[in-house]
């Protein structure tokens, strides 16, 4: 029977949105306000959900310890208090959209998860503004 863990963090970190292939009145038009010159930040939440059986040994589908340091690890210390736009490699060319950051996250953490496990993510970017990926 699977079942789901799940893991909850937060981050802080600053971002623009912009596509620097268009005129500033379409970056404007498109993103608003998420489009300032001088950046604008965010507290993020994110939840990994790990999903599959529960292994008899341990009692565990995944040890949140090990899950928790590997968020910290892969994701924590490269975005928290970060400006993603200028401070990370992953968002140099990427626009930081809530969508793109959380592609990013599953991307750098699927590695390091057994693949007879699902993974997914949600980013919260405020409180009700949400995303998520299943990859």
């Amino acid at each position: 029977m699977p079942i789901t863990v799940c893991r909850k963090e937060h981050f802080n970190a600053a971002h623009r949105l912009h596509n620097p292939s268009w005129s500033a009145e379409q970056n404007q038009d498109t993103f608003g306000k998420c489009n300032n010159l001088h950046y604008h930040g965010h507290n993020y939440e994110l939840i990994v959900r790990l999903t599959g059986e529960i292994d008899p040994a341990t009692g565990y589908v995944y040890d949140m310890k090990r899950l928790s340091d590997l968020i910290k690890r892969e994701i924590l210390d490269t975005f928290d208090h970060r400006n993603l736009n200028l401070d990370t490699e992953e968002f140099r060319h990427l626009n930081p959209t809530a969508e793109n950051i959380a592609v990013v996250i599953w991307n750098r953490l699927r590695p390091h998860v057994e693949e007879h496990l699902t993974m997914s993510v949600t980013l919260y970017e405020t409180e009700r503004n949400f995303v998520e990926y299943h990859g």
